[in-house]
This record gives C-alpha cells, structure tokens and sequence, in this order.
C-alpha cells in the first residue's frame, strides 16, 4: 500500500486515499461537538478497480490515529467502520454510547447532508 496516500479534507468531511493521483477511497464524516467532540464516520466507499487492496481498513485505521492526535472519540455509524473497529479493538476504542446517540440525533437534523 505504499502507493496509497491518505488525505484529510476536513471541510469536507471526508479521508481521502489516492492513488496515482486520483481518489481510490473515502470515509465521509463529520465533526460532532456535543455532548463532546468526536469524528463520526457516515460511509467508506472504495472506487471497484481499487477494491481488494486494504484501502478501506487504512482509512478507518488512519481515521482514528487522527482521533487519537486530537484526543476525540470516534463514534461510528458506518457500518464498515464499526465491523473494522470491531476486529481492532486495540486501534479502535469504543465510544460513549451517547456519543453515538447524539451522532444520530445529529444526522436526523441534517437529512441531505449524507
């Protein structure tokens, strides 16, 4: 994977991987600030030709380095990151329960946001 780059586009709100110059993959996510602040991972999506060479597990994986930089928690609602957090325990730290509450308190605000 060593031709992979990942890219944080906060105001976006998306980690971007690139190969070759060109998006390969990405986790859409935001900024929860309450209850406390968090990333919250909404989608991984990888692009077909791409798929098969651990992309998605670098993005969730460098998502929460990221987290763990900035001493945020990290609560997931995609689906792929929450089964990847699940098998790196030791990567992944659980967040409060009501971190992901209020992350999808949040979303249900937001409906055209993801």
């Amino acid at each position: 994977m060593s031709d992979i780059e990942i890219r944080d586009d906060r105001p976006a709100g998306r980690l971007e991987a690139f190969a070759g110059g060109q998006v390969a993959g990405r986790i859409e996510y935001f900024v929860l600030e309450e209850p406390a602040r968090a990333l919250v991972p909404v989608h991984t999506v990888v692009a077909p030709e791409h798929e098969g060479r651990g992309i998605a597990g670098s993005l969730a994986r460098e998502l929460y380095g990221i987290a763990a930089r900035e001493g945020v928690a990290v609560a997931p609602l995609c689906p792929y990151v929450v089964k990847w957090a699940a098998r790196h325990p030791e990567e992944a730290p659980v967040a409060a329960p009501e971190l992901r509450e209020a992350a999808i308190d949040w979303l249900d605000a937001h409906p055209g946001r993801f």
